[in-house]
């Protein structure tokens, strides 16, 4: 059974930031430690600059970084160098940083013209570099996850195809909100990681959908339905963001 989510509240973004970055670094030992590598999932959007930026200034020598392999939670349909590309943003802001080797990099392909094939290449890559039980599912040490307007988390938006997906590890999923397809994780990846992050950051509606996420069941948001099955979840939030819990 998924175990109650931890929930964390900081001061301030910088606070929030900080704690998520030596978390981060914590369990990436510990992995290392254990298992001689740390397989982490990235986030798009822009608070997870906060925690990169929280990562090369005061983490760099926190982590044995040649022993990360970088995948994505992920990805907007546009090609690499393209301004909205998920892959772009973490590159710029943290990749690039520490010259992780090419070989850790596992980028999804969102600029094939077809969002199906991207998702089924990506697939693929996973299949070959966790090398899963026949009928099981990707082990992530870290998979680092937001939070959007409408209770959204990777690219699995409310009333998208992609919520009912148990089969495959990664989809691309019509987004009709945005007229767009993403490649998206699937629930059965999320849950099926070793520790998943919420890292959100910021009031307003935000907070709104935090109150909803972690106190309403009714609500049945995408969030909602990430509950790692042996994992742990954690839910790092500013003063902001937490601020309609009750």
């Amino acid at each position: 059974m998924p175990s109650a989510p931890l929930v964390q509240v900081f001061g301030s973004a910088q606070e929030l930031f900080r704690a998520a970055a030596q978390e981060f670094c914590s369990i990436g030992s510990q992995s290392i430690q254990a298992r001689g590598k740390f397989t982490v999932a990235l986030s798009g959007g822009s608070t997870p600059r906060g925690l990169h930026q929280e990562l090369v200034s005061n983490f760099s020598s926190a982590l044995a970084w040649e022993h990360v392999f970088f995948f994505w939670g992920d990805e907007r349909h546009v090609p690499p160098d393209f301004p909205e590309s998920n892959f772009r943003m973490c590159n710029e802001t943290l990749l690039s940083k520490f010259s992780i080797s090419p070989d850790h990099v596992f980028r999804m392909p969102g600029e094939l013209p077809d969002a199906n094939q991207g998702a089924a290449l990506y697939e693929e890559r996973l299949r070959e570099f966790f090398r899963p039980a026949t009928g099981g599912f990707p082990r992530f040490d870290f998979i680092l996850l937001g939070l959007g307007p409408d209770g959204h988390t990777a690219s699995l938006f409310p009333e998208t195809k992609a919520l009912e997906e148990k089969e495959h590890f990664v989809v691309g999923n019509w987004v009709e909100q945005h007229g767009t397809y993403r490649i998206t994780l699937t629930y059965p990846v999320l849950n099926q990681a070793a520790n998943v992050m919420f890292l959100v950051s910021g009031g307003g509606h935000k907070a709104e959908m935090v109150r909803k996420a972690l106190q309403d069941p009714a609500a049945n948001l995408p969030c909602q339905r990430v509950q790692p099955v042996n994992g742990k979840l954690m839910w790092y939030l500013d003063q902001q963001a937490g601020s309609e819990l009750k």
